[in-house]
């Protein structure tokens, strides 16, 4: 597809999320039930993974008292269960912000209709039903320069996969198994056919 830079449009979209994963994210309450939240800010350097949080929301008040998290990032196929999360809030009372659009709502697992699973490492539960789960601890959550988000860099501890996603006799997960929900500008979707391969990567070209 060509792309004339003199055709381009000046736009202002009311949000910026141009395509990024999923993650649901299990947090332990100060009554030590477990709270669920979708995002869709995420992104890993390393075995870091940064999330961006709404700065009056469960998840960031869990994670600035009790910093143990789990990321869990769901497959395509559960997008209706990361809906079904979304207009929910484990904030009681629900912020002035978000009241008329969300609901409070404790039991996130059960009206998600996922399931919590044992974490090793840390309080937090995984969901059984996401293919990948990181086990994480927050080492630094900080107000971005608005004071509206959360910052939390998030150390990676422990990673479970899906042993199907899983390349044989190695550490790697097959990307050509491997299918993340991606979140584009308020709406669902999965990866297409592989394009190619960077050349830093392990792993062998998809199948045909």
């Amino acid at each position: 597809m060509e792309i004339h830079t003199a055709e381009h449009q000046v736009i202002t979209p009311s949000i910026l999320y141009f395509g990024t994963p999923v993650v649901l994210l299990s947090t332990e309450n100060g009554d030590g039930t477990a709270n669920l939240a979708p995002m869709s800010s995420a992104w890993a350097l390393g075995q870091t993974v940064v999330l961006g949080l709404g700065a009056h929301g469960q998840t960031g008040r869990n994670l600035l008292a009790r910093p143990e998290v789990v990321i869990n990032l769901p497959a395509p196929e559960h997008w209706a269960a990361v809906e079904r999360l979304a207009p929910l809030t484990g904030y009681d009372p629900v912020p002035p912000h978000k009241r008329g659009t969300f609901r409070y709502e404790p039991a996130k697992f059960g009206a998600a209709g996922l399931s919590p699973l044992p974490a090793e490492l840390v309080r937090p539960p995984r969901v059984a039903e996401c293919p990948i789960q990181l086990e994480a601890r927050a080492a630094d959550v900080r107000p971005d320069s608005t004071d509206a988000f959360l910052i939390v860099e998030a150390h990676v501890l422990r990673v479970h996969a899906d042993p199907r996603l899983v390349v044989p006799g190695t550490q790697h997960v097959d990307p050509a198994r491997w299918s993340p929900l991606i979140y584009n500008f308020r709406h669902y979707f999965g990866l297409g056919p592989e394009l190619g391969r960077s050349f830093r990567s392990e792993t062998r070209a998809a199948r045909a």
